[in-house]
């Protein structure tokens, strides 16, 4: 087996030297912070810092949970989360005296906590919080009723955070809508700014237009009038985004082409800034009036697709000055639903259904639950000072993959390491006054918030200095606690790479599946496609494309991310995966050319056989095997050339004839790739 180049020292480099630019807004961070700092703060003031300190440790533990998103869905899963840190919190509090009954709740609550991966990255936030609160009171066993008091304090910071987060619901009722399509619009304007010379080029906003789907049609939407003009305004921009990548595929009058896209960007933009101010779009409105002029002197091969775009841009300047509660439209919304292909099964049936060792979610969720039980027993065997950071580092650093599992390992020892440096000379500097080490708190708590999602090492360096100032409120030795945190931090870390390296779960292993699952959606949306008048089911399965196309993007990074990853396998992934994306965006184009017509019976049986096509591609991959022998499809393709003249003359033969030679060139280079692929794999 070939190695696919791995490099570990690579690996350190990037993991240490890749900083994101932060994602949090500076209301999020104040807010979050204020949850942390003025509980403790009052209870400082007023004589009782012990009841501060626990209401401050449930806002801690339970920040990231504050994330994006409707309102209802935010405080949804704010509360999930204080209820799960307060039930966690008691347990650990009644039993954390007693070894076994402890070692009995480790196995569970990383076994459940670890299985939530299913439900995503909200609900793993949860799991990853009851394990941490679980460990925390462990250390400090108390009586039934003082451990009551305690997790009720825990579960007074995790309301606080919440009421602080949800605070703006009934000034700014729309407000997490308004920005997600505001960032989508943004990206619209990207999208009409690049050059259509690029086939290869990925299907812009696919992460972006998923999660507005769901922000906006979920089951967490909100349900007032301006909802109408929210989904208008998502299918409007679903529809300007086929129409940008079909005109890109004319390759035609590229420098008038430009100009208008430079003027269509610049309408987008007025768009997206109106929806985020929540004022009414008076500068797009301007700007639509001069792209309109400048329409005239473009050539009439481009008609169709200027005439479907000016109409869209209008409708979105018309939906832009309705949306928000500041102009609430005056008919009732109508309710709208997610897309059955983006809808998820019950609870029960997921979890069901990964209750087995070959799901990821069960590899983990066994790996969590015997890692953090084996944590917990080498602190108490070894009677190690503020030993629960080693259980509570383990249940933080140990991931569902490699990659992730090492990059949090290594960045919370080096974040580890500056933390000590950092809170040793900040408290030598800072005046010996509880109210300074309070304020000094404050701000890192606020660098720990605002940086954990771009550089989780200079993140974990703050939150050191968070935790250790917190801790010596209620007595404990700074110095000893950053020592003492420095010893469990670098064990935890190795116990969890350890644990996943005894019972991995390979990338390489499951990639086949996601690509085939990607083929699929491809499949679906061509099959779609074929009907005349299916729209709901394009607009169906184009949902599921972008989904299948995230999720087969995460596998191939992932892989890059793993040592010992085939390259013949990682050559695969990358050749599927950009065939993919010329695939869908030929099929992007074919959808925006019968939006205002019907396609001739002879493309659309032609279509319905490169969708059988690409399924049959998806099943080869899927079983390890080299393709069925495809029907002729340039042949095909070819005779299809003299009825679509004789159907529509040349003129709008010509768009057809240039999709359907990209729809054969795209789905004959995928059966090669697979099988080019396939003898070297079987090698493997």
């Amino acid at each position: 087996m070939s190695a696919s180049g791995y490099s570990l020292r690579a690996q350190l480099v990037e993991s240490l030297t890749h900083i994101k630019r932060p994602d949090v807004p500076l209301w999020v961070v104040l807010r979050n912070t204020l949850a942390v700092v003025v509980p403790l703060g009052a209870g400082l003031a007023t004589g009782y810092p012990g009841v501060g300190l626990g209401i401050s440790a449930g806002a801690l533990d339970t920040m990231f949970s504050d994330q994006p998103g409707p309102y209802r869905q935010r405080m949804q899963w704010l509360l999930v989360a204080t209820l799960v840190a307060a039930l966690a919190a008691l347990v650990g509090f009644t039993i954390g005296g007693h070894l076994l009954p402890m070692l009995v709740a480790t196995a569970a609550f990383g076994f459940f906590g670890g299985m939530l991966v299913v439900f995503g990255t909200d609900a793993a936030r949860v799991g990853m919080t009851s394990m941490i609160l679980l460990v925390i009171a462990a250390a400090t066993p108390i009586p039934p009723s003082d451990a009551l008091l305690a997790a009720l304090l825990i579960g007074c910071g995790g309301l606080l955070l919440t009421l602080l987060a949800v605070a703006a619901w009934p000034l700014q009722r729309y407000r997490p809508e308004r920005h997600a399509l505001a960032g989508v619009y943004t990206g619209l304007a990207a999208l009409a700014r690049q050059t259509g010379d690029d086939e290869n080029a990925t299907p812009a906003l696919t992460d972006a237009m998923t999660s507005l789907q769901r922000t906006l049609l979920g089951r967490y939407r909100a349900h007032g009038r301006a909802m109408e003009a929210f989904t208008v305004l998502l299918e409007l921009a679903e529809r300007i985004r086929l129409e940008l990548t079909a005109m890109s595929a004319l390759h035609a009058a590229d420098s008038l082409q430009m100009r208008y896209r430079e003027g269509a960007a610049q309408v987008l933009e007025a768009i997206a800034h109106a929806l985020e101010t929540a004022e009414p779009p008076q500068q797009a409105e301007r700007l639509l009036e001069t792209l309109r002029n400048d329409a005239r002197s473009m050539p009439g091969g481009m008609a169709t697709h200027l005439r479907a775009l000016d109409g869209q841009l209008a409708a979105a300047v018309r939906n832009a000055n309705w949306a928000g509660s500041r102009g609430e439209l005056r008919a009732e919304a109508e309710e709208t639903q997610l897309p059955r292909t983006l809808q998820s099964g019950s609870v029960r049936a997921m979890l069901r259904a990964n209750l087995t060792p070959r799901s990821m979610a069960f590899r983990h969720a066994v790996r969590t639950a015997a890692c953090l039980s084996a944590a917990l027993l080498v602190s108490r065997l070894f009677h190690l000072q503020h030993g629960y950071w080693l259980p509570m580092t383990t249940a933080i650093v140990l991931r569902s993959d490699f990659a992730a599992t090492f990059n949090f390992g290594l960045l919370r020892v080096v974040g580890t390491v500056l933390g000590l440096v950092l809170t040793t000379a900040l408290l030598y500097l800072a005046p010996n006054s509880p109210w300074a080490h309070l304020a000094l708190m404050a701000l890192l708590c606020m660098a720990f918030r605002w940086l954990a999602n771009a550089h989780y090492g200079i993140a974990v360096a703050a939150l050191t200095g968070t935790v250790v100032i917190l801790l010596s409120f209620d007595g404990v030795n700074s110095g000893v606690a950053v020592t003492d945190r420095l010893v469990s931090t670098v064990l935890g870390c190795g116990m969890a790479m350890a644990a996943y390296l005894v019972w991995p779960t390979w990338e390489r292993g499951r990639a086949r599946s996601a690509f085939a699952e990607m083929l699929d959606a491809y499949a679906g949306y061509l099959r779609a496609l074929a009907l005349p008048g299916q729209y709901e089911a394009q607009r169906e399965t184009r949902s599921l494309v972008r989904t299948a196309r995230s999720n087969a993007l995460a596998s191939l990074d992932r892989m890059r991310a793993e040592p010992g990853t085939p390259e013949n396998l990682l050559e695969l992934a990358r050749a599927l995966f950009a065939n993919g994306n010329r695939l869908a965006r030929t099929a992007m184009a074919l959808e925006a050319l019968g939006e205002g017509s019907t396609l001739p019976p002879e493309m659309n049986r032609f279509v319905a056989t490169c969708a059988d096509s690409v399924q049959s591609i998806a099943t080869a991959l899927r079983e390890h095997r080299v393709p069925d022998a495809l029907p002729d499809l340039r042949a095909m393709q070819q005779s299809l050339l003299v009825p679509l003249q004789h159907t529509g003359g040349l003129a709008e033969a010509e768009p057809l004839a240039r999709i359907s030679d990209r729809l054969t060139d795209s789905i004959n280079t995928l059966a090669h790739v697979l099988r080019r692929a396939q003898p070297a794999a079987g090698n493997a």
